[in-house]
């Protein structure tokens, strides 16, 4: 490999100081709108640069797909970056959204990070190599009972106002559950199901430079990731991260 995780993760956390700039000046913080419910700022396009850059003197092999600048032409080995997920609650002051970076080549997702900066929460993994939180191994939970769970999803989908809006599957896991957290980052959701922090994840409609280095970190850590009938693979549209014990519970419910 010519990266190895500690050179993504100096390059990671320098990214996470460029949005700590933006971050802590929220008030000079030019806010636009893709679209109606979508929003993107100058701290998405400034971080996203960096990264872009960064990746590509470290590794000019592998192409780039990043939310704000699209695809570069090579595709085959590539760089997959959400520059700030959870613009809205980046906008708004909150803590929990997060840089996501993961290296796919030939389709298969190799290596991933998700940081949090407000947080200084960072998370890891490689394929084959476990997954590792601030440095130390991570594991998914040992809950084996639904009923005692706690899961979180998102609503992404309500954005794009659809009727398959995720609101009645929230019902159905909601009363079958024991808590419930809606926290505004696929890409975090996805690490605190492999860091144990929750039971289970799910959402619609999401894209893959949202979830594939979290995947790949719950995956390493234990996790298993599905669509909603529970065919194993990462289905940004369908997608469903457990601790793998409730798996067979929460399907019926998908």
């Amino acid at each position: 490999m010519p990266i190895t995780l500690d050179s993504l993760e100096t390059i990671v956390r320098a990214a996470g100081g460029v949005a700590m700039s933006y971050f802590n000046a929220l008030d000079q913080l030019a806010i636009n709108k893709k679209s109606a419910r979508d929003l993107v700022t100058d701290a998405d396009v400034a971080v996203e640069n960096h990264l872009k850059q960064a990746l590509h003197e470290q590794c000019p092999e592998y192409g780039f797909w990043g939310e704000e600048s699209g695809k570069t032409a090579n595709q085959t080995s590539r760089w997959i970056v959400d520059p700030i997920d959870g613009t809205h609650s980046f906008s708004k002051g909150q803590y929990f959204w997060g840089i996501s970076v993961a290296l796919e080549i030939d389709g298969e997702l190799i290596m991933g990070a998700v940081y949090g900066p407000a947080l200084d929460d960072y998370y890891c993994a490689e394929k084959g190599k476990g997954a590792f939180k601030n440095g130390k191994p991570i594991r998914v939970s040992d809950e084996t009972n639904l009923a005692s769970a706690m899961v979180s999803t998102g609503f992404a989908c309500l954005r794009q106002y659809l009727e398959d809006n995720n609101l009645a599957r929230f019902g159905r896991i909601a009363q079958a559950t024991t808590g419930q957290r809606r926290l505004g980052s696929a890409a975090l959701d996805l690490c605190t199901v492999a860091d144990g922090q929750v039971d289970a994840f799910w959402e619609q409609e999401l894209n893959l430079y949202d979830v594939a280095a979290g995947s790949l970190i719950a995956l390493e850590a234990g996790g298993t990731l599905t669509d909603f009938k529970g065919n194993p693979g990462v289905f940004p549209k369908q997608i469903l991260a457990t601790n793998g014990k409730i798996l067979q519970q929460i399907l019926p419910l998908m």
